[in-house]
């Protein structure tokens, strides 16, 4: 999703005719996607497993 609608937003904002509401609508869904994307980084790097260099020295 996020994909498409990187390739929507490029061709609104070349366009000078684009309505406030078309780019209220547009970044609605960017922002969905953008929530989307973030959600599953954060849930693919909680899966990983730490690091040295993330580990607290202190905890050894």
């Amino acid at each position: 999703m996020a994909d498409g609608l990187v390739g929507h937003a490029e061709d609104m904002l070349g366009c000078e005719r684009v309505t406030v509401p078309e780019l209220r609508f547009l970044a609605r869904g960017l922002t969905d996607a953008l929530r989307d994307v973030r959600r599953i980084a954060e849930s693919r790097g909680a899966r990983l497993p730490a690091t040295a260099q993330d580990r607290d020295p202190c905890e050894d």
